[in-house]
This record gives structure tokens, sequence and C-alpha cells, in this order.
């Protein structure tokens, strides 16, 4: 039971937002939020105590640091302090608001009472401990995707969603029309945020099957091909599942791809080439891109 957390908090400018929040990701951070000061931006991150010491905040802080020179903007201001579970949890929720996505989503945060004068999909949303609260750029792109895909083709789909954080996509699916979604994710505690979101939305658990695993492990599961393949991860860990999804997919079957900063791109678009796949369109927000992509 985690009984601490650790709270950075990145002063940064506006352009680096994306990158921040990439980078503590990849530091498998805990819930993040964001907000404009002026002409800045703070992002704030968690991390368990347990697993972090003073020497990972101080490497993580200098990784931060050398990414804004890469990118050449200024230096972030990194500071961060030891908080209890009760401040962890008001902390991060204080600076989430609902928040428009696309044409049909409204992300709204469990704890605020429904919009009533609003003609969006409600998708209410709890993250916990996982990633996905749709503040984020390729959390945005891939609601938009699905929207472009569902509104292109209003027939019952099948969809996996690997790596389903918060299970946002997920639900969205779901809301959108989906007959059935499976989600998995290597990690036990998205799994469980999927479930209590999953339930906070009132879907069926039959219609949202998740499960602890990755690709592999629908591969077991599915009787037959899905119609559909969301993936939000790392471009790192997307490339590893492209040669995978075989495995699930059928001569129809699109896929929706995300959490890959633009430079990498042509990496996954070759690996995509050379295992079947044909990039539809490529959206980019910021130095962030997402594949709509198709069998060949």
């Amino acid at each position: 039971m985690v009984n601490s957390w650790w709270e950075i908090q990145v002063l940064c400018d506006p352009f680096l937002e994306d990158l921040v929040f990439w980078r503590f990701e990849s530091f498998g951070g805990r819930g993040t939020s964001s907000e404009k000061k002026g002409h800045s931006c703070a992002i704030r991150v968690y991390f368990p105590q347990e697993k972090f010491e003073l020497l990972d905040l101080a490497a993580i802080a200098l990784r931060l640091k050398q990414d804004a020179l890469c990118a050449e903007f200024s230096l972030p201001l990194v500071e961060w302090r030891l908080i209890d579970e009760e401040d962890w949890s008001k902390s991060w929720k204080a600076h989430w608001s609902p928040l428009e996505i696309g044409d049909c989503f409204l992300i709204n945060p469990a704890w605020l009472s429904d919009p009533k004068d609003s003609s969006r999909l409600v998708l209410k949303l709890d993250p916990g401990t996982a990633f996905g609260t749709g503040t984020h750029a390729t959390t945005q792109l891939c609601l938009e995707s699905l929207e472009m895909r569902f509104g292109d083709d209003a027939t019952a789909r099948v969809i996996a969603d690997i790596g389903c954080g918060s299970g946002i996509l997920s639900i969205g699916a779901i809301l959108l029309g989906a007959k059935q979604v499976y989600a998995v994710d290597i990690d036990p505690l998205a799994v469980k945020a999927t479930r209590s979101n999953r339930d906070l939305n009132g879907v069926d658990p039959k219609r949202l099957r998740v499960s602890e695993g990755s690709l592999n492990t629908l591969a077991q599961q599915l009787a037959e091909p899905v119609d559909g393949i969301l993936c939000n991860i790392l471009a790192e860990v997307i490339v590893d599942l492209i040669p995978q999804m075989d495995a699930i997919a059928k001569p129809t079957t699109w896929a929706i791809l995300s959490g890959i900063l633009l430079d990498q791109s042509k990496l996954v678009a070759d690996t995509l080439e050379d295992n079947g796949w044909i990039v539809a369109t490529l959206w980019r927000r910021q130095e962030w891109c997402c594949l709509n992509i198709r069998r060949s």
C-alpha cells in the first residue's frame, strides 16, 4: 500500500508540455496535471515514494533539462516535495476540469456533476494511478481518430485496446457504438482503473472485457480477429508489437497508433510497411503524431 508520493512540478515553456508528459510517462509517473501560469506551463506528476529515491528525482530533472536544450528552449524549473496519499489525490484532481475533445466527446472528472447543457458524449473518468485523462495530445488524437472511424461506418465493431491505461479509449469506442471491446494492459493498476471507469460509465462488463497482459493475451482470448486496434503507448513498444498484430487482424482491420513523436514516425511507418500495413493518414499535434493505418 503506497502511503506517500513525490510530487514533481515543472515550470516550462508551453511548447515543451508534451515532451515533459512523454518523459514522465517513460519514467512511470502516476497521474499528471497541467495548467497555464502566465506565459509558462506548470506541470505536476506523481511517483510512489517507495519506488523513487532522491537520486532518481535528480536524474529525471536532468533529463527534462536535456530535453529542453535539445529542443532549443529555455531550461525548465523543476521542484519536488513529498506528500501523503490524501494530499496526492486532492492536489492533482484540483487542476483537472471538464474537457471537450473533437466534435463528440466531453471528458468529465468523476468527482464533478455531469454538465446539463451539453449534447456531447459524456465520458466520466477517474484515472486513479493510470495514465489517460484526455489532456495529453496523443489521447486526444486517438479519440478524434475514433470519432472519424465510427463516423465513416456505423456498423458494429469489435475493438482491441492494447495498453488501455485508464480505459478512456475503450470506453470512448463503446460510447461511439462499438459492439465489443477487449482491453489489456501490463500494469495491474491500469486494469483496475479501466474496470472502475467501465463501471462508472455504466458499461456492461461483457461489452468491455479487461485483462492484464498484452497482445499475446488478446490472441489467446479472441475467437476471431478484431475490426479495429487501438494502441496509445510509446513508439518503441509499438514497433515491437507491429509484427504480432497479424495474430488478431484480418484483411479489413484498421488501427490507430499513437504515443509517437514526429521524429519517430518514419521508423514506425517503415516497420508497418515491412509487416503488411499502410499509413492512411498521419495526424499531428505539436511534437506528437497519430497514425491511422490499414492492411495493405
